[in-house]
């Protein structure tokens, strides 16, 4: 594997709700909220950001709008369900530039290591879908409009036969992805989602197999261009195309199951379809790529 270093991760985002506003989303509107959990300097802890993934899916499902969350990393390696030791990094192993590696931490996601970081725009749209429950009609809704994201900002994307996520359509080989996708659904509402390459370093993928995809490149949009495309580019793209993408599949609010008391019996919930679900769909990351 050969890996190339992109620029550093970009300073804190300053897109507003006017934004989300401009393109008629959020709840007063009907549909889901967006919401910005920290970028730059204030970049979220993993943990952190998945136990607030967490309540706010609790919420979800409670019946309070979806929300499509907006945010950057602090540095780490997270592991889906699927991880193998294989993939993990060497005893004593470090970065190109001699500096420790990220921590790994579990996640209750698909599939297997990946790293999240500084430069790559990460979103969780925590939103209850449409019935009949089709995860992966809402991955590729998900893909679709993260390829239009990307054409938006002058980088040809397109999808990979078998494989979940956007990569670049250039023709590469091996081919290099430019987003990872993973989710969760649970209740019928999703967790987890997209990790998009928009001006992060990629030394941190020379550590590990990502996803066990050694035939499989990994780049940055600023690669793609040849310009830099920061985070804040990329987030103001999405908050204007993804959310349209997702309303075909998502509903604004989640319906809650009821409960039903018959004569002389204990009480009885009717879940649906969508309340029992509970789904992963695998996270195909692909390892570091030759970018120069």
């Amino acid at each position: 594997m050969v890996a190339q270093s992109a620029g550093p991760g970009s300073p804190a985002v300053s897109v507003t709700t006017a934004d989300a506003a401009a393109v008629g989303i959020g709840p007063d509107d009907g549909g889901f909220a967006v919401e910005q959990w920290g970028f730059g300097d204030a970049a979220i802890d993993y943990r952190t950001g998945l136990a607030r993934q967490r309540a706010t899916h609790a919420r979800v499902v409670s019946g309070e709008p979806g929300v499509l969350a907006l945010l950057e990393h602090r540095s780490v390696y997270t592991l889906g369900r699927s991880t193998r030791p294989a993939d993990l990094p060497l005893p004593g192993a470090r970065l190109p530039t001699g500096e420790a590696l990220p921590e790994c931490v579990e996640a209750d996601r698909g599939g297997r290591i990946t790293w999240h970081g500084p430069g790559q725009l990460v979103g969780y749209p925590i939103l209850p879908l449409r019935e009949p429950i089709d995860v992966i009609g809402f991955v590729r809704e998900l893909e679709a409009g993260l390829i239009e994201v990307c054409a938006s900002l002058g980088v040809a994307a397109s999808r990979v036969a078998g494989r979940s996520g956007v990569w670049l359509a250039a023709g590469d080989d091996p081919p290099a992805k430019l987003a990872a996708i993973g989710v969760r659904v649970a209740r019928g509402v999703t967790m987890h989602g997209f990790a998009l390459n928009c001006d992060n370093s990629l030394d941190a993928f020379t550590a590990i197999v990502p996803c066990g995809l050694s035939d499989a490149g990994v780049t940055t949009l600023s690669h793609a261009a040849a310009r830099t495309i920061s985070v804040t580019e990329a987030t103001t793209a999405v908050l204007r195309i993804l959310p349209p993408a997702l309303s075909a599949v998502a509903l604004p609010r989640h319906r809650p199951a009821r409960t039903q008391r018959t004569s002389g019996s204990t009480p009885r919930t009717e879940t649906g379809p969508e309340s029992a679900q509970d789904q992963v769909t695998p996270q195909t990351t692909a390892v570091v790529g030759s970018l120069r």
